[in-house]
């Protein structure tokens, strides 16, 4: 009985290790290796599995895998600084108008980079209209129409 149950749960290790290396950052490695280890001991020394010490091995087990799978996972994905979009950083971007952009309203969306920006402009400008960024007031841009002549 005891050896099945050991080969089971090293199976059960083995088949959440592949799910990991196919999803990776799934972070099922550490209860993967939790169970390929107790399997191991279960299988060569069936008795100790069920006794008093399986607490103690399983700490023993669980806490120097999760430090060294978090090693693991900071080297392979380090930290990065969020990125952000400031509106003063989109002056001479070009965009698009998504919805129509009209004086003194905020109502006018622009898609600037793949994100989308209320705007609004001195003159009213059509859906589908190719934009210049002219200045920013907040997370409000004012545009301005580039006409045919005026693209790059």
């Amino acid at each position: 009985m005891q050896i099945s149950l050991g080969l089971i749960l090293i199976i059960l290790g083995i088949v959440l290790f592949i799910i990991e290396a196919t999803e990776p950052g799934f972070f099922i490695a550490i209860p993967a290796g939790v169970l390929l280890v107790l399997g191991l001991i279960s299988v060569i020394y069936p008795n100790l599995l069920l006794s008093w010490l399986t607490p103690v091995i399983v700490a023993a087990v669980v806490i120097p895998l999760m430090m060294l799978s978090m090693k693991f996972y900071q080297k392979i994905s380090p930290p990065t600084k969020p990125t952000t979009t400031m509106g003063s950083s989109l002056i001479g971007e070009v965009g698009k108008v998504m919805v129509a952009v009209v004086p003194d309203e905020i109502s006018g969306k622009v898609k600037i980079k793949n994100q989308i920006w209320s705007a609004t402009s001195e003159h009213k400008i059509p859906e589908g209209t190719k934009v210049m960024v002219t200045r920013s007031e907040g997370v409000v841009v004012w545009v301005k129409e580039i006409k045919e002549s005026e693209e790059i």
